[in-house]
């Protein structure tokens, strides 16, 4: 939330940026002296350790001729993916609900960062965009030719106001497979202080927790085990939030760590649903470390590089 307000800043520029939590209240149990700092990308809807690389889009409603004028000007990282290689790909953008095709790119090879500057015009009356989405999909061709689906955002025309003014930015594409599992969001800070070994987690607030068991309500809190070799070693659970989808935790969770077992350690963070009978459901977990993927590698090695300083970061809650 504290970077949607800069969300033109690139990631460099972010790096070293406070995280402000005043609005979030007493920061609770904390040893550490310093304030936040975050070094993060801009938030996507799913999570970072979803997102499959970025495309710059542009639209223009022409209210005369009840046209809508899409440009796909350029993408970054498409071709990324951890199970396959491909060497080149295309994009195709579609009108839902109905998964209308409206415009398919020309073939782009071995290139990562790509400049289609491919324009479509689709036919669409004023009401039509407050009920229709445009959907960008990226495929990846494989060594058999094979078409295969690397990464897809969806937008929708109702929140761009494109008769008032025309629409550019960046779209993060995402993994669909992945996002299924995906129950809500957890910002984590960790920070790592040598002199003392001492391993820093403040569990800030989590956001759009979806309940198990098809639950309307529920009552969340975190738990945070210090793992090494997969073993439970310690572990530390924040206070209950009553009712909450959207809870604000604000606890730090101290962990005595030798620097030379930093690299067999990891973390396992669970959203878990306090019951009566005090054991309660898992939501679901992140999991951050060296063997980690995704964000998780990245939140672990970034605290490495900045050491004394936390270094807070967006991570999705995927189902147990």
């Amino acid at each position: 939330d504290t970077f949607e307000s800069i969300s033109e800043l690139g990631p460099l520029e972010l790096m070293g940026r406070e995280l402000d939590l005043a609005h979030c209240g007493t920061l609770r149990k904390s040893q550490s002296a310093d304030s936040l700092n975050s070094i993060s990308s801009v938030s996507n809807t799913f999570g970072q350790d979803f997102t499959l690389g970025q495309v710059e889009v542009s639209m223009e409603y022409d209210a005369a001729s009840h046209t809508l004028h899409v440009a796909v000007l350029q993408g970054k990282d498409l071709l990324e993916q951890e199970e396959a290689s491909f060497e080149s790909c295309f994009m195709r953008v579609s009108l839902l609900p109905d998964e209308q095709i409206v415009g398919i790119s020309r073939i782009q090879r071995n290139a990562y960062s790509i400049f289609f500057d491919e324009k479509f015009s689709i036919p669409l009356d004023p009401t039509a965009l407050e009920q229709k989405s445009l959907r960008f999909s990226v495929f990846g061709i494989d060594e058999d030719e094979r078409n295969v689906s690397t990464g897809v955002v969806e937008l929708k025309l109702s929140v761009l106001d494109l008769p008032l003014q025309p629409f550019s930015g960046w779209l993060y594409l995402q993994d669909q497979n992945k996002a299924a599992d995906a129950v809500g969001e957890i910002l984590l800070s960790l920070s790592y202080l040598p002199t003392a070994e001492r391993l820093t987690v403040v569990v800030v607030k989590a956001k759009n927790l979806i309940w198990t068991n098809d639950k309307t309500t529920a009552d969340p809190f975190v738990k945070v085990y210090l793992l090494q070799d997969g073993r439970k070693m310690s572990k530390k659970k924040t206070a209950v939030k009553r009712d909450d989808p959207n809870p604000v935790f604000n606890e730090a969770m101290i962990f005595s760590v030798p620097a030379i077992v930093l690299q067999d350690l990891s973390l396992r963070v669970t959203v878990a649903e306090s019951s009566s009978d005090g054991r309660g459901d898992n939501v679901g977990h992140v999991i951050i470390g060296p063997s980690a993927s995704g964000m998780g590698t990245t939140h672990w090695n970034q605290m490495l590089t900045t050491l004394r300083r936390p270094v807070s970061m967006w991570h999705a809650v995927r189902r147990n």
